[in-house]
């Protein structure tokens, strides 16, 4: 199961990045503040470390990514938030599951803050919350916080986006992990619907 939820975990980053997540720099407006190049050199080479299993040296990048930030664009930026859910997916990768939970947390409550509560990114940080916990058998934790994030992105990005495919899988594998599978059924074939569409 670990193996799963990590590729669901990065899958669901790529996924869930079409509104302009964490796999990519944040889509910003001409008079919105940004934590500039230096930053998206190192938020994309902290990416291209985490892809190559090299998280030790992603955790290096990424805090050396967060000081930039937080120097450039302050504390409670959505910049900010995107590198701090990069450190809590390192970190989580090593099985370092306490140092990965207030990074998520943190994580959410900027983008709870800055984008609002209906905000694409937040269902982002929902997600991958409830991966975390998930990783630690945590299902009953996770389990809300996918609800929620499901729910946002229907309301956000429509029924069929692909992002919402993602949240359905790991939603249904929770309930799977809880023997729960009358339940985990039809998400997964929402899912398969879902995607097959997108095709």
């Amino acid at each position: 199961m670990k193996r799963h939820l990590r590729s669901l975990w990065i899958a669901g980053m790529l996924t869930l990045a079409a509104p302009g997540c964490d796999r990519t720099a944040p889509v910003v407006s001409p008079t919105e503040e940004h934590a500039g190049i230096e930053w998206e050199t190192l938020n994309d080479e902290t990416l291209r470390l985490l892809d190559a299993g090299e998280y030790e040296r992603g955790i290096a990048l990424a805090n050396a990514a967060l000081k930039v930030a937080e120097e450039r664009v302050g504390p409670e930026h959505p910049d900010v938030a995107t590198t701090l859910n990069n450190l809590a997916m390192l970190n989580e990768s090593l099985g370092e599951y306490a140092e990965a939970e207030p990074l998520c947390t943190r994580s959410l409550a900027i983008r709870e803050k800055t984008l609002g509560t209906e905000h694409p990114d937040v269902a982002v940080s929902l997600n991958n919350l409830a991966l975390l916990y998930g990783s630690q058998d945590q299902y009953a934790e996770a389990e809300p916080l996918y609800k929620r994030a499901l729910a946002i992105n229907e309301r956000a990005l429509g029924t069929d986006h692909p992002s919402i495919a993602t949240v359905l899988d790991n939603l249904a594998g929770v309930y799977r992990k809880l023997d729960r599978e009358a339940e985990a059924l039809p998400l997964e074939q929402r899912a398969a619907a879902i995607r097959a569409k997108v095709k």
